[in-house]
């Protein structure tokens, strides 16, 4: 039973940092191109205007979760839920984007794909583990 309470917590632990620390860098970076200077903006390329919003806002709702995760509230599964299948949505509004001729970066193909399977994961993980609380 030990080994099970202490299995559990580390995994409680790591997707809360996860969730956490992505929700940082996506409010790093993506604060950096909506706040920073004209340079910012040229670094970054062909970015996707509302694809760039939505990543940025959801940076908040990533470091929520994480919170609710290391608090074990059941809600945070429903939240991480509930961001997999937002960033499922923004993923498709941005493929048909990029299948109707709009410029963009293969960087935000790779960050997406990231943020899909990270939440995919860290949704799995909580709802397995927190099944079990």
């Amino acid at each position: 039973m030990q080994a099970n309470n202490t299995q559990r917590g580390l995994i409680v632990w790591i997707i809360s940092l996860v969730a956490v620390g992505s929700g940082i860098m996506t409010l790093k970076g993506g604060g950096t191109v909506l706040f920073g200077d004209d340079a910012a903006r040229v670094a970054a390329g062909n970015y996707v205007p509302l694809l760039l919003w939505f990543n940025f806002l959801s940076g908040f709702v990533y470091i929520a979760a994480g919170i609710g995760l290391w608090l074990q509230r059941r809600w945070a599964i429903w939240l991480s839920i509930g961001l997999l299948a937002a960033i499922a949505i923004a993923f498709a509004a941005f493929g048909m984007h990029i299948s109707s001729g709009g410029v963009f970066e293969q960087r935000t193909v790779i960050a997406m794909s990231a943020r899909l399977l990270i939440w995919t994961v860290i949704a799995a993980l909580a709802a397995r583990t927190f099944r079990r609380i």
